[in-house]
């Protein structure tokens, strides 16, 4: 059977807790007048210990302590139907607002006018201050990387823009392509910017992607829809920014090659774009079924388009293949795993 600790025995438990506490705590007894503090309180907030002592904690200062909501928590704490954790609290009043974080832990000893209430302050001040700060720059942050998003992008319409212009005013069949190739280039460029600025806080869904990016490319290629057409079949797997970049780069690449090379003589034609994960990792193919070519990109002779796509294929560690499809034409970039990955 457990006995009673004698009053003067949980006085001192008590005074022994508060000693040794580095955090400003103060005693308080059942009416919630301030039986002894710590020296930190003491440092903490200016107050000598006389002035303190047999007062009420409301009291204290020049009534700053006095808050509506610090008088009913602590009220019920001592009645048992409530405990402080952690309650934030601003304290007016002194040469600065400052903003601390309270806990109050009720003390019995076995009889009722023992009861003792530990009340603990941490000063968050600077804390709070310094998350502000953080939260304020990154608001600035996020304002200005919006206002840089939209200046790329108004950028890359004025590039596109001039690069059309030139191809019309040139009188070289082969500058003119070279000039149409270069904006179509940046008008992918531009809508793999607007796609990644709209995921920049998660990962990029592909099937989304690529079929905005596609849209663009018929938009500026296919001169009739009815005869021309591109489809996406990817699954739903969401990747990276970084590794979406690559893979929109690709497609662009290869779609653009499609459109200029699979369907001469106002062939009909389709193009379908398809990305899908499998055990060993993933596959990303543009198909076309148009007049195809016996060469593989090895044996051909290498283009820009051709350059960009090994470059892109090599970063990501995956390998090119194209299969004729007779009739057609199926480049396809894989992507296998390590035993170890």
């Amino acid at each position: 059977m457990n006995r009673p600790i004698h009053p003067d025995v949980a006085q001192g438990l008590a005074l022994a807790i508060l000693t040794s506490s580095a955090a400003p705590a103060l005693l308080l007894d059942g009416n919630l007048t301030v039986i002894a503090g710590s020296a930190s309180f003491y440092r903490a907030f200016g107050l000598d210990p006389p002035n303190v002592s047999g007062q009420l904690v409301f009291a204290l200062g020049a009534g700053e302590w006095d808050v509506p909501q610090l008088r009913s928590l602590l009220g019920a704490t001592l009645s048992g139907h409530a405990r402080i954790d952690a309650y934030e609290m601003d304290l007016e009043g002194m040469a600065a607002s400052r903003r601390l974080v309270l806990s109050a832990q009720k003390l019995e000893y076995g009889e009722p006018e023992q009861v003792r209430l530990l009340l603990t302050i941490s000063d968050v001040t600077e804390a709070r201050l310094s998350e502000k700060l953080k939260d304020d720059l990154l608001r600035e942050k996020a304002i200005l990387l919006q206002e840089l998003q939209h200046r790329v992008a108004n950028s890359l319409q004025i590039i596109a823009s001039v690069l059309l212009q030139s191809a019309r005013r040139v009188q070289s069949d082969e500058a003119r392509g070279h000039l149409h190739d270069a904006h179509n280039r940046v008008m992918s460029i531009a809508t793999l910017q607007q796609q990644l600025a709209a995921s920049r806080l998660g990962d990029v869904e592909l099937r989304g992607y690529f079929t905005q990016l596609c849209e663009s490319l018929g938009a500026s290629m296919i001169h009739d829809h009815d005869k021309v057409s591109i489809a996406v079949t990817a699954d739903g797997t969401s990747v990276i920014a970084d590794i979406s970049v690559s893979l929109g780069l690709i497609v662009t690449e290869l779609v653009i090659n499609a459109l200029k090379h699979a369907f001469p003589g106002g062939r009909d034609g389709k193009i379908l774009v398809d990305y899908h994960i499998h055990d060993v990792g993933w596959t990303l193919s543009v198909s076309d079924n148009g007049i195809g070519t016996p060469e593989t990109l090895v044996d051909a002779k290498p283009g820009l388009g051709t350059s960009i796509v090994e470059a892109l294929a090599s970063q990501l560690h995956a390998t090119v293949e194209i299969e004729g499809g007779y009739p057609g034409t199926t480049v396809s970039v894989t992507h296998t795993k390590s035993p170890s990955s």
